[in-house]
């Protein structure tokens, strides 16, 4: 069946783009946004692909009348490495992170945004409670990917900002991360779940332990071993929603123990999208009250 002269594409680039939630739940959306004919088509590439893939992509993007832009997942960091040059612009966030999680276009011209800060400082106050790191307690983020620095640049803009311990298993990653200088975090090379174990042993009551390696969704497993001891009274976030989520488990069976708020990535998944479209399509998408819960409900039935 031919489709609509006027039809609008968004894009997703991603590694498992069919498994997730978004292919279901962005035609209601678009619906109830008001976004006219419009569908999503995800595109899915190897991890660590060809900088000829990325630029092929992104290509097919700028020439296609039709795209009105995409999102990106797993490949940030890549494909603004491969595709520097065919951008117009960048924001600020997509300068200092390296990285871009939207493309849009304005004018006929490639803009790469990254939206990560805003969207996990968005899901963050969703359960940490106001003037929380005024108790002293600490943010430990496993993981230096995009996703990651992205929540330390949060963090750090917080008028009473917690002492950050990052921590990641391949040392280039983490170099990476260094040399953003982005401010005072303690930076830790564990290749192995032990070494992560050493860091998450070590932080005081109250402290945020986030996983944000990717394991238990873009690849199984924890970053932890069952024998890490989550800070008492601590808050786990997993960036995760979906796959074996085995770091969720490893927190909610210590939930009662160690009197944990465990918080999955559902919350974030829905600031990252909503965002990301509102950026796409240039309209605006609440981040609270009466519509955005509207969409989470949307999202839910969609799912």
């Amino acid at each position: 069946m031919l489709e609509p002269p006027d039809i609008r594409v968004i894009y997703f680039i991603g590694l498992t783009t069919g498994r997730s939630s978004i292919m279901s739940v962005f035609p209601a959306w678009a619906e109830y946004l008001g976004l006219g004919c419009c569908r999503i088509e995800g595109i899915d590439l190897l991890a660590r692909a060809p900088a000829s893939a990325y630029r092929e992509v992104v290509k097919n993007i700028d020439s296609n009348p039709r795209a009105a832009g995409a999102v990106v997942t797993a490949h940030k960091i890549d494909l603004l490495n491969a595709c520097r040059n065919l951008f117009a612009e960048l924001d600020p966030h997509a300068q200092l992170l390296g990285e871009v999680s939207a493309i849009g276009k304005r004018g006929g011209k490639l803009i790469g945004m990254a939206k990560d800060p805003l969207t996990s400082g968005l899901a963050l106050n969703a359960f940490l409670p106001e003037n929380h790191w005024h108790t002293g307690a600490a943010a430990c983020i496993l993981g230096a990917g995009g996703a990651a620095a992205a929540l330390a640049v949060r963090l750090l803009a917080e008028e009473h900002p917690p002492h950050i311990v990052m921590t990641e298993r391949n040392a280039d990653r983490l170099d990476r991360v260094k040399n953003m200088r982005l401010g005072d975090i303690e930076f830790h090379h564990c290749p192995a779940p032990r070494d992560n174990d050493a860091a998450v042993n070590s932080l005081p009551p109250g402290s945020l332990i986030v996983n944000a390696t990717g394991l238990g969704k873009d690849a199984p497993g924890s970053p932890l071993t069952d024998n890490a001891v989550f800070a008492e009274s601590g808050y786990v976030w997993d960036f995760n929603y979906r796959g074996d989520l085995l770091f969720l488990a490893q927190a909610r069976a210590r939930q009662t123990e160690r009197r944990l708020h465990v918080e999955d990535g559902w919350r974030y998944f829905i600031h990252g999208w909503a965002q990301a479209i509102a950026a796409i399509f240039e309209i605006e998408v609440s981040n609270g009250g009466p519509r955005f819960e509207e969409l989470c409900a949307i999202a839910v039935k969609s799912r």
